[in-house]
């Protein structure tokens, strides 16, 4: 499996890649690894201005020659830019979609965007004869309707979009499915791959920030968080959700595949304060005295068939986490 990996891998690089909201933190992650092995990359920004934002990243980690990177303008919201963006790609990576800090009053604010953007990116591929649309789902689309208890979460699970959810975790469930209904009903040969992260932490560059450091790190070590919320959740970093995005364009048997990417094992908001107080004591002086988690709530989760079929191989959640209190963040 490993060398026809590589085999695709050289044989591709020349090819055009479309990734969909670069200014994201996966995004930018995702483009400075194309860039890396040699790829040619577009990217959609939703306003041309923000470009500076990407160079910045890019240039702190070492990547100054942009030569082979171009911007598109293009809003998941309006028509404009997709069919430019999508032209004279063989792979779309589909990763831009909204992320709220706080839930809206109206779910739809989340809905619509999500949906009707990730149905605009796949019209613009199709017409453009593009092989392969790798899409950012996530863990949300999977895990949110179904009993945890004595249960393993996989690929095969699905939250239900009609239950009493949140609208980022129902957004996130109506795009993928719209996504799929798509490909089924209107894709006309072109193919569809999913990819369904847990929560995402790693190396912060250019000071784009995921949310996973403002709502779990940022908000044990300045003393925000004072009790851990009887819940776990999954870690991975985003260095290997970006390489699991290019495996998953590559590999043929990805095609018509769910991707859950996580690192083994998943944590409460207690574990990350200890493993910050045992790794990190400098950073944890603000750490309130938190409680252990029932451990009844520990949830289970495979990522076996990313391992076993994409040949992936994620970090640990604890170099995760620590590569995002690690990187230097300014407020």
């Amino acid at each position: 499996m490993f060398l026809y990996l590589k085999q695709e891998t050289m044989t591709n690089q020349a090819t055009p890649v479309l990734v969909t909201g670069g200014t994201g933190f996966v995004g930018v992650h995702i483009v400075l690894k194309l860039l890396q092995n040699g790829y040619t990359v577009k990217t959609t920004l939703r306003s041309l201005a923000k470009k500076e934002v990407i160079v910045q990243a890019l240039s702190e980690s070492g990547m100054v020659n942009l030569e082979k990177l171009t911007y598109v303008e293009a809003d998941l919201t309006a028509d404009g830019g997709w069919d430019e963006a999508a032209k004279g790609c063989t792979y779309v990576l589909h990763v831009a979609s909204p992320f709220p800090l706080v839930q809206p009053e109206d779910e739809n604010e989340l809905i619509i965007p999500a949906r009707e953007g990730t149905l605009r990116v796949l019209r613009a591929a199709r017409k453009a004869g593009v092989k392969r649309v790798v899409m950012t789902s996530s863990f949300a689309a999977i895990g949110y309707s179904i009993n945890p208890r004595g249960h393993i979460f996989t690929e095969n699970d699905w939250t239900d979009e009609h239950a009493p959810v949140q609208a980022y975790i129902k957004s996130k469930t109506i795009a993928e499915k719209a996504a799929w209904h798509f490909i089924s009903e209107q894709g006309e040969g072109l193919e569809l791959t999913v990819i369904n992260p847990v929560g995402i932490f790693g190396p912060v560059i250019g000071g784009i920030v995921p949310a996973s450091y403002e709502g779990v790190v940022k908000a044990i070590i300045d003393g925000t968080v004072t009790e851990s919320p009887q819940f776990t959740f999954g870690v991975v970093d985003v260095r290997d959700v970006a390489d699991i995005h290019i495996k998953a364009m590559l590999l043929s048997e990805a095609k018509g595949q769910r991707f859950l990417a996580a690192s083994d094992g998943v944590v409460s908001f207690y574990d990350v304060a200890q493993l910050i107080q045992k790794e990190r004591p400098e950073k944890g002086e603000m750490i309130a005295n938190l409680k252990p988690v029932d451990p009844t709530y520990y949830i289970d989760m495979s990522n076996r068939k990313a391992k076993d079929l994409l040949n992936w191989h994620p970090r640990s959640k604890e170099e995760a986490i620590l590569a995002s209190l690690d990187s230097e963040i300014t407020e």
